[in-house]
C-alpha cells in the first residue's frame, strides 16, 4: 500500500483488554466512573446515566432501550451485541472504541466526538451525528438506513461492505471520507460531499442527483 493510500484509512489502534472484573448494573450512576469491569448481559433500558464514564470495559449482550447516556464517555471499550430500540448519548464521547453485530433503531449522537473507533456487522435505523467530530472511523458490514452528518468534521472515515440507504451530509466538512465500500442511496446536501472518496461507478450514479440539485436538465 502507498504512503498515500495509507495515509487516508483510518488509524485504529488495537484494543486490548486484560483480566476483567464482572460488572453489574449497580456499578453504573450518573457521573461516576467504571473501570476494568465486564458488563454481560446487563439491562441497563430507561437508566439515566448521564455523564458515566466506562474505561477499559466490555459490554456483551447488554440492553439499553431508552438509556439516558448524554455526556457520557467510552475509552478502550468493547461493545458488542447492544440492543436498543432508541439510545439517548448527546454529547458524548467514544475513543478507542469498539461496537459490533449490534442493533440500534434510533440513536441520539449528536455534538459526539469519536476517534479511533470501529464499528463492524451492525444494523442501525437513524443514527444522529449532527454537528458531531469523528476522526479514525471505520464502519464495516453494517446497514444503516439513515445517517445524519450534517454539520459534522469527518477526516479518516472509511466505510466498507455498508449500506447507506440515506447519507445527510449537509454543511459537512469532510476529509479523506472514503465512501467507496459503501452502497449509497439517497444523498441530501449533496454539496457537504466535497472531500469525499467515491468510485467511478458511484460518481456516475450520483450524477443524475447532483444534476437535479443544481437545476441542470439533462435530456438526450
Amino acid at each position: 500500500m502507498s504512503p498515500r493510500a495509507e495515509s487516508i484509512r483510518p488509524r485504529l489502534s488495537e484494543l486490548r483488554l486484560g483480566d476483567l472484573v464482572a460488572g453489574y448494573a449497580r456499578d453504573l450512576d450518573p457521573g461516576e466512573r467504571a473501570e476494568g469491569l465486564a458488563f454481560d448481559g446487563v439491562d441497563l433500558a430507561e437508566r439515566g446515566l448521564a455523564g458515566v464514564a466506562l474505561v477499559e470495559c466490555t459490554l456483551d449482550g447488554v440492553t439499553a432501550d431508552g438509556a439516558d447516556l448524554t455526556g457520557a464517555s467510552f475509552v478502550e471499550t468493547r461493545i458488542d451485541r447492544l440492543g436498543a430500540a432508541s439510545l439517548t448519548a448527546p454529547r458524548s464521547r467514544f475513543r478507542d472504541v469498539e461496537l459490533g453485530a449490534s442493533r440500534i433503531g434510533s440513536a441520539e449522537l449528536y455534538d459526539t466526538t469519536w476517534s479511533g473507533a470501529a464499528v463492524r456487522g451492525c444494523k442501525l435505523g437513524f443514527v444522529n451525528l449532527r454537528a458531531s467530530e469523528l476522526s479514525d472511523v471505520l464502519f464495516e458490514d453494517c446497514v444503516i438506513e439513515e445517517l445524519d452528518l450534517g454539520r459534522a468534521k469527518a477526516t479518516r472515515v472509511a466505510f466498507e461492505g455498508c449500506v447507506l440507504e440515506t447519507l445527510d451530509v449537509s454543511a459537512a466538512e469532510l476529509r479523506h471520507v472514503d465512501l467507496r465500500g459503501a452502497r449509497l442511496g439517497r444523498i441530501v446536501g449533496m454539496p457537504g460531499l466535497r472531500g469525499a472518496i467515491v468510485s467511478g461507478l458511484q460518481a456516475a450514479e450520483l450524477a443524475g442527483a447532483m444534476a437535479e440539485q443544481l437545476g441542470i436538465t439533462v435530456k438526450d
